[in-house]
């Protein structure tokens, strides 16, 4: 499995991105997809998962009501819709998939390569 992260940038506080993750290869046996974050000088943590066939999703306390993890297979696609972002979501995010599930631990079978998100004061 392949994957692919875009969307990152540079936004102001109170502003919005959203992340995409397009997959390729074996997805189908993908079951879970999720984002994880890193900050400069921090360990790479967990952020949302959602399951690749169902409806379930589930997110760390820090961005539950402001972020919204999707997907549309169709396009084997996995979406992040970051809202009110703050300073503190500064971080490089790194698309998951994984054929267990999401979170265990920051271990996930398959990475994306990251991409920047700056968000200033």
């Amino acid at each position: 499995v392949q994957l692919q992260a875009s969307g990152g940038g540079l936004v102001q506080a109170g502003g919005s991105l959203r992340l995409s993750c397009v997959a390729s290869g074996r997805t189908f046996s993908i079951n879970t997809m999720g984002w994880f974050r890193q900050a400069p000088g921090k360990e790479r943590e967990f952020v949302a998962r959602i399951s690749w066939s169902g409806t379930g999703t589930y997110y760390v306390d820090s961005v539950k009501g402001r972020f919204t993890i999707s997907r549309d297979n169709a396009k084997n696609t996995v979406y992040l819709q970051m809202n009110s972002l703050k300073p503190a979501d500064t971080a490089i995010y790194y698309c998951a998939a994984d054929t267990t599930y999401l979170p265990r631990g920051n271990v996930a079978d398959y990475w994306g390569q990251g991409t920047q998100v700056t968000v200033s004061s």
